[in-house]
């Protein structure tokens, strides 16, 4: 901590609150570099003692970027920086494409591939009975080593053949496009929860942890529905990012 303590400046006299002064240097020094991935630091009462400032204002500090997802505290390791945030555009693309277009080395655990009876939900989105049977996928996505993702899809029954080794060397809409089938549209909802436990044990996170979701149903050029996908992210390692247009 005493490295870079010189580089932040506290103005008392500012209207700023100081615990905010301290968060957007702090916030500064890890987005150039300064503060890598995985640098620990000092606990609250030496970071406060450092600084000038009572506890509660630098555990305010510390808070406000643990909560956009800068920094993670962990049991028995301390205060982290964390990993550099995957920022995806809302588009229709793969995971797995947006990983590799910005060089975070994808990788892809295929946890299950297995041919079941629709559930309501499925069959809904891809309009078929309910019960008829489909196929399911889940897989655990991987960026530079680091779990962020965990994805179930469904697939109608007799579209492609899927298999583990391709699964985890390419995106699900390649091996789509590649098969003959023309992704157009999609329709999908974002949202966030908290994770299970299991959902937690597989993507590194403690038990009710906050995780964004995306429930996405993809059609092809006749606009019949070829995909329906309900994917969990981790909240501190990925956002999703959209542009607004006015009209």
């Amino acid at each position: 901590m005493e490295s870079f303590a010189k580089l932040i400046t506290i103005d008392r006299s500012s209207p700023v609150p100081l615990y905010f002064q301290v968060a957007q240097q702090l916030q500064e020094l890890i987005e150039t570099g300064v503060l890598p991935p995985g640098t620990r630091l000092s606990n609250e009462i030496a970071m406060a003692d450092q600084f000038g400032l009572s506890r509660p204002t630098m555990r305010q500090a510390m808070q406000h970027l643990v909560d956009k997802g800068l920094l993670a505290r962990k049991r028995g390791v301390g205060t982290q920086v964390v990993t550099n945030r995957i920022r995806r555009q809302v588009e229709l693309t793969s995971l797995y494409e947006d990983l590799e277009r910005e060089d975070r080395r994808p990788r892809t655990d295929v946890l299950s591939i297995e041919t079941v009876p629709a559930s309501a939900e499925v069959a809904a989105a891809l309009r078929i009975a309910e019960g008829l049977e489909v196929v399911a996928v889940r897989r655990l996505r991987y960026a530079d080593d680091q779990p962020i993702a965990l994805m179930r899809n469904h697939l109608p029954a007799g579209l492609l053949e899927l298999s583990e080794q391709a699964l985890s060397e390419q995106g699900l809409y390649q091996l789509l496009r590649r098969s003959g089938t023309d992704l157009s549209t999609a329709a999908q909802t974002i949202g966030a929860r908290r994770a299970t436990a299991a959902e937690a044990r597989l993507l590194g996170e403690s038990r009710g942890a906050t995780l964004l979701t995306m429930t996405r149903t993809a059609y092809d050029s006749s606009g019949r529905p070829v995909e329906y996908g309900a994917h969990v992210y981790r909240a501190t390692r990925y956002s999703f990012e959209m542009t607004v247009a006015a009209h």
